[in-house]
């Protein structure tokens, strides 16, 4: 049996001077919720250590290692938060040196070569590590397990990619118990109407291929769903724990609308027995499986926002950077408004500076998102993350500016790339405009965002964060955190590209375990 522990990264430099840390999303993690539940199931002893919620601390990170011991740590990480993940990897070996540390999440699975290079990590478990990690710590060794890639020495060694997890009703349930739904409380009440939220999946994955977006490179392409039934357990058994509200991480829960609707009703067959979670779409659901009656049973199992991810208000825009050519802005109107008939308040996700942008279409954009009946929205600019084909051309073409990860955060002001038809300066005037035209100076979203405040019992909640969200910039910099051994950290040359000889293992073939 191994003693694991697990940890997620502070999420308050990401979320630092910008009118976006007004909503600060403070739950506890889903993906180390569900590594830990299978690890647990094979009789490991695991914990977490979540610190979305409180600035990052090393003293921390290295009194929590003294008094565990444990012998696997697994840190998670996307890219804003991957200089924390180089910061603990080497504060944790200054502990011991036996410890073996695993690095997942986005950032280190999409680059993982680079992301070994540049930290003292052992492995990586690239995409989905739920059967990945447990195997690691079920052998000892990380030789032959699909999915990971590991340091030998000198050498980097890519095992063979993992399959996607076919039947997701095989998976244990997330540990959430291993959070204290007291330590999430503290959640701006912009993002939660019940606190304290935590995050539930339905399904995973996505069928289409946004140059932007990052989400295949944990979860890949393609659709798997939970049952119905498994997905009401989980709501009773996050309402048994105490939280009062969760929010769905799916990219696409409404896509199969048949599948969705029995969801709901599964859901809503919980309230006779007390259980009443409120929840929310919050991951941006396609406007083309917009549906009237769908909404309405959504509507009646507890789900009270739905966010839409809008992106651009020009259709050229949209097809250009791989919406598939469904998502129209026409059908982008239909969608918020019948998600209003149903009573669901709805939140917009728009992108400035996306490949495809130039000013016209960016125009296009705010006035879009001004005359779009919505009680939220959020304006960020398009950041070419690591692993997305954005990142992928850029790099490429040679128009990647910055390799420091701590700029990384939708909100900035710092050249990180050079676009191809707009200047970083231009981008960020557009970020500033889209805020003062939609939301400050927009006559009809502040009477309709005033009204609803008067209907939900929230009026005093927009107004103390309404002179926050005016106060605050567009766009800023990020606060680094306070690390403790930056001087130590290993490097890696990104211009350069000095990448060794890797060498490829085939791993044996296996049964994905039950």
């Amino acid at each position: 049996m191994a003693d694991i522990l697990l940890i997620n990264p502070s999420y308050s430099a990401s979320y630092s001077g910008a009118k976006a840390s007004i909503v600060n999303p403070v739950m506890p993690t889903l993906g180390l919720a569900t590594i830990a539940a299978e690890n647990r199931r094979r009789g490991h002893n695991v914990e977490i250590l979540d610190l979305c919620f409180q600035p990052y601390r090393a003293d921390q990170i290295k009194q929590k290692i003294i008094d565990f011991k444990p012998d696997i740590v697994g840190i998670s990480a996307t890219t804003p938060l991957m200089n924390q993940l180089r910061d603990m990897s080497v504060i944790i070996k200054d502990v011991s040196k036996d410890i073996f540390i695993v690095g997942g999440g986005a950032h280190p699975s999409s680059l993982p070569y680079e992301t070994l290079q540049e930290s003292m990590l052992d492995a990586i478990c690239a995409g989905e590590a739920d059967y990945s990690f447990a195997e690691l710590a079920d052998h000892g060794s990380p030789a032959s397990i699909s999915g990971l890639v590991w340091r030998n020495n000198d050498e980097i060694i890519h095992e063979a990619a993992r399959l996607p997890i076919p039947d997701l009703d095989d998976l244990p349930m997330p540990a959430w118990d291993l959070y204290d739904p007291e330590q999430y409380k503290a959640i701006s009440r912009l993002l939660c109407r019940r606190p304290p939220l935590t995050m539930a999946e339905f399904s995973r994955g996505c069928v289409f291929k946004c140059d932007f977006c990052a989400s295949k490179i944990t979860m890949a392409l393609g659709y798997r769903k939970k049952s119905p039934e498994r997905c009401a357990e989980e709501v009773e058994i996050m309402h048994r724990l105490g939280f009062g509200e969760f929010m769905l991480a799916d990219d696409i829960f409404t896509s199969d609308q048949n599948w969705a609707g029995d969801v709901c009703e599964a859901i809503s067959k919980l309230k006779p027995k007390g259980v009443d979670m409120a929840w929310s779409c919050t991951n941006g659901i396609r406007v083309e499986s917009a549906n009237d009656e769908l909404f309405e049973r959504m509507y009646d199992a507890g789900c009270y926002r739905v966010s839409f991810g809008f992106e651009s208000g020009n259709d050229e825009v949209l097809k250009s950077f791989g919406k598939g050519g469904r998502a129209s802005v026409e059908q982008g109107v239909k969608a918020v408004n019948m998600a209003r008939k149903a009573g669901i308040d709805t939140s917009g996700f728009f992108l400035l500076g996306l490949s495809p942008d130039n000013e016209t279409t960016m125009h296009d954009t705010i006035n879009y998102a001004r005359k779009l009946p919505l009680d939220m929205m959020k304006f960020g600019i398009a950041i070419a993350f690591p692993g997305t084909p954005m990142f992928n051309d850029y790099s490429k073409r040679g128009l990647i500016r910055s390799y420091n990860w701590d700029d990384y955060f939708i909100y900035t002001e710092k050249p990180l790339f050079a676009h191809p038809t707009l200047t970083y300066d231009t981008i960020n005037v557009f970020m500033r405009k889209a805020y003062r035209k939609a939301l400050l100076f927009n006559p009809r979203f502040i009477v309709r965002r005033l009204w609803r405040g008067v209907k939900s019992g929230e009026f005093f909640w927009d107004v103390y964060y309404g002179i926050q969200f005016f106060l605050m910039p567009a766009t800023g910099e990020s606060e680094s955190a306070a690390y403790a051994a930056e001087d130590r950290w290993p490097q890696y040359d990104f211009e350069t590209k000095s990448i060794k000889v890797v060498k490829w293992q085939v791993a044996r073939k296996k049964k994905t375990p039950a």
